[in-house]
């Protein structure tokens, strides 16, 4: 019976459509990513945090911190990690160098593997639910980068022209089926 079936051109058209169609779907899809991890454990900086500066005797308060880098690391923002489309959980940090440039540093980061994952600055706050899953491309976005890993401690660094405060939270983009892995409000420190 299997001879006459294969012997027809439709089967063999079939067979071949088939082929494309699974091929494609293991190419958007990526099925192994949801049982394989990636670790990353890059140097973390130190970052003290510090409290706003205090006026002198003369009543004045010192130079705000935008107007020369500051001796040491300085943490600007901080933010927890909440779920969206899948369980996500770390912590996410902006921190100033002394030299003036920013990094984009995630502590303990948890989430799934999945296609195509990036990592999104955007202007758009932190909705927990179904209801924060696809809303952060509908404002001010920037990408850092490909996520490294899907988890561990990893650390981006920001271009010269990054300003802190046009930015509110972090994402763990699927730039695929654009939707959020879990985000991270940023609050100023």
């Amino acid at each position: 019976m299997w001879n006459r079936v294969f012997r027809s051109p439709f089967a063999w058209a079939g067979v071949v459509v088939l082929g494309i169609v699974a091929a494609f779907g293991l190419y958007w899809f990526q099925p192994w990513k949801l049982v394989t991890d990636s670790r990353v454990d890059d140097a973390l900086p130190v970052a003290p945090v510090t409290a706003s500066p205090a006026p002198d005797a003369s009543g004045a308060t010192p130079a705000s911190a935008g107007s020369d880098p500051p001796a040491s690391n300085q943490l600007l923002a901080a933010g927890i990690f909440i779920t969206h489309e899948h369980t996500t959980t770390g912590r996410a940090e902006i921190i100033r160098q002394a030299d003036g440039r920013h990094l984009l540093v995630l502590h303990d980061l948890d989430t799934s593997n999945g296609p195509d994952l990036r990592v999104w600055l955007t202007d758009q706050p932190v909705v927990a639910g179904t209801a924060g899953w696809r809303l952060f491309d509908d404002g001010k976005w920037f990408e850092v980068a490909r996520l490294k890993g899907n988890r561990g401690n990893q650390v981006y660094e920001l271009p010269r022209s990054f300003d802190p405060a046009d930015f509110r939270s972090v994402s763990i983009w699927c730039k695929r089926f654009a939707v959020s892995f879990g985000a991270a409000e940023l609050q100023a420190t």
